[in-house]
């Protein structure tokens, strides 16, 4: 007998621990319900996958569970909130149980790590598409936005970059000698949590990298009304990407490629030493608008571009 909406719902997605303090009312209701606690605001982010758009046919659904949370938990953590609930929305051309159980083992596994409650959703039948909305706390007037990057500010990164790129590549056809490492940055991505709650009061503007460090450092910079310089030397690579630049020369890989959903975040001079996450100092924030790169001793200016739906 076919699962139904309903059931399909209980069986795979009412299997929780987590009951996060906020939750009032979960599923099972029109709404949810939530308690913002006093000197708090709410942070509301919300991203959609779609098949053959942001994930393969073949994807692994439980590690497509987790990267559909990831990016959104991601988002939260670029502002400094604290993840403390999500809803999910499934349109499935048919309710294949052996998915729907590896999907659900991936998505909740992360949402017990981070004691985010899942508190609603829908389900309807169509092409296979994801959509998560993510809500967290954030302390009143303390939110990391892109526009307050001040000029003599240093720019940090978290990880290291374009490895997800990397592993996209490999899906592609490149072959390297160790595909793994990439391939799981590709595919289960960790969000920066605990580095977004610890930048608060000390960065002056942060993003996740989800479309390319050059696109996504450009929202910044075009936000805040600044410019910056980037110092390729001092960029973070793994060897896997190094060694892919030596063979193939695609120098913009770790700039352009998406995925990463490492943290770029901008900090005062005076403000450095307070930092107590690890991370790697890659350029600085300019008053000349675009951005630039310093590449063996060369200045190259850089497209503001990275991954995009419509163009």
């Amino acid at each position: 007998m076919p699962l139904s909406e309903f059931g399909l719902i209980e069986r795979f997605f009412c299997r929780q621990t987590v009951k996060n303090s906020t939750t009032q009312l979960g599923i099972g209701h029109d709404c949810a319900l939530l308690a913002i606690p006093p000197g708090f605001e709410l942070a509301i982010t919300t991203d959609t996958m779609v098949e053959n758009i942001h994930f393969f046919a073949d994807a692994d659904p439980e590690q497509l569970g987790h990267k559909l949370l990831a990016v959104n938990l991601s988002d939260l953590a670029s502002m400094g909130a604290k993840p403390v609930s999500v809803t999910l929305a499934l349109t499935l051309p048919t309710p294949d149980e052996d998915w729907l159980k590896a999907f659900s083992k991936g998505f909740l596994s992360l949402a017990q790590h981070y004691g985010v409650d899942l508190i609603g959703g829908d389900t309807t039948s169509g092409p296979l598409t994801l959509t998560v909305q993510a809500l967290g706390l954030v302390p009143q007037g303390k939110a990391l936005t892109r526009s307050s990057a001040k000029v003599g500010d240093f720019i940090y990164v978290t990880g290291d970059l374009g490895a997800a790129g990397l592993g996209l590549k490999i899906k592609h056809g490149y072959r390297c000698d160790d595909p793994d490492a990439a391939l799981k940055r590709f595919n289960c991505p960790n969000p920066q949590i605990e580095t977004g709650l610890a930048l608060i009061g000390i960065a002056n503007a942060c993003i996740d990298i989800s479309d390319g460090l050059a696109a996504d450092l450009g929202h910044i910079l075009k936000k805040s009304q600044v410019g910056a310089c980037l110092d390729w030397e001092a960029l973070p690579l793994s060897s896997a990407v190094q060694t892919y630049i030596t063979a193939t020369d695609d120098w913009s890989l770790p700039l352009n490629a998406g995925d990463d959903y490492e943290l770029c975040f901008t900090v005062s001079p005076e403000k450095v030493a307070q930092l107590s996450v690890p991370c790697h100092k890659i350029g600085i924030i300019e008053a000349q608008s675009g951005l630039r790169l310093r590449k063996a001793g060369t200045l190259l200016p850089l497209e503001m571009k990275g991954f995009e739906h419509f163009y």
